[in-house]
């Protein structure tokens, strides 16, 4: 399990142990570590961008007698911004953690995974399958992984290894507050035209962000759903957690992108500051 620290992922490990097994808890920092250690949970300093703590991992599975039944990618970062005002090193970096540390670590359990045929779970996101405003980057790395997963589940089908998507919408974690964070960072380097152009939109985004975190499941809730998509004797290719992503993937089926924008953008609406508002309905 990556991305172990806290939310889902602290929460899944903890279902996991729970429903007895053994759990190797990706985390990247000590505290971290001290914090979710506990029967049944392992905690292991990962850093899924860093070529050496993967090779760690691996071989650290490939020295336990015990088969490895599961991976769980569900290592992220939320990094939200307009496409012209994100820096090059900032849309790298989220595809670097969201997507290809991902990889890299499907790539090194792969040998293992095979040989017990177990499965890989991605953690993706309703952002892959719709892309908000402002979240470019991050839907992007989670279409793509998305891609990865198809890609993936069918090369691997046929040797015996299962490949599952599960696609969170809001969810009560951190990580939404660090976006938020992240975003009115990156949101006071634009250049004034640039913010001009964007600025009522990040608050918006950013708002509505909010608003849909504070509504959302638990993160206890969300680890049921992830505990089934590892456990569950024939699994779905993909689970969502939340109404909201359950709504959001059947809209994607139902709706042209015209009258899908049009949709997204009435929701967004009511999430501009007032002045903006006005400005925006004149």
């Amino acid at each position: 399990m990556t991305g172990a620290s806290t939310g889902m992922g602290a929460s899944a490990a903890r279902e996991l142990a729970r429903r007895g097994f053994h759990v190797l808890a990706g985390v990247r920092r000590d505290r971290d570590a001290d914090a979710i250690r506990s029967t049944g949970v392992e905690p292991i300093i990962l850093d899924i961008t860093k070529s050496e703590q993967v090779e760690a991992l691996a071989a650290r599975v490939a020295g336990d007698p015990r088969a490895l039944h599961a991976l769980v990618n569900n290592a992220g970062i939320q990094v939200n911004a307009p496409v012209e005002a994100l820096p090059m090193t900032q849309w790298r970096w989220v595809f670097e953690v969201n997507l290809f540390g991902h990889i890299a670590i499907t790539q090194a359990l792969l040998p293992a995974l095979l040989r017990s045929k177990g499965r890989v779970i991605n953690i993706s996101s309703v952002g892959g399958k719709v892309a908000m405003a402002t979240y470019g980057a991050y839907a992007g790395a989670k279409f793509a992984l998305e891609a990865v997963s198809d890609s993936l589940r069918r090369e691997v089908a046929p040797l015996g290894v299962q490949v599952v998507v599960v696609e969170p919408g809001g969810v009560r974690t951190e990580m939404a507050t660090r976006g938020i964070a992240t975003a009115n960072k990156l949101a006071a380097q634009m250049t004034p035209e640039q913010h001009e152009r964007y600025g009522s939109l990040v608050q918006a985004t950013n708002t509505l962000m909010a608003s849909g975190t504070a509504s959302g499941l638990t993160a206890d809730a969300a680890a049921r759903v992830i505990a089934k998509a590892v456990t569950i004797r024939r699994p779905r290719t993909r689970y969502t957690i939340g109404r909201d992503a359950a709504l959001i993937t059947r809209l994607t089926r139902m709706l042209s992108d015209r009258t899908l924008d049009r949709v997204i953008a009435a929701n967004l609406r009511r999430h501009y500051p007032k002045a903006a508002t006005r400005a925006y309905s004149g």
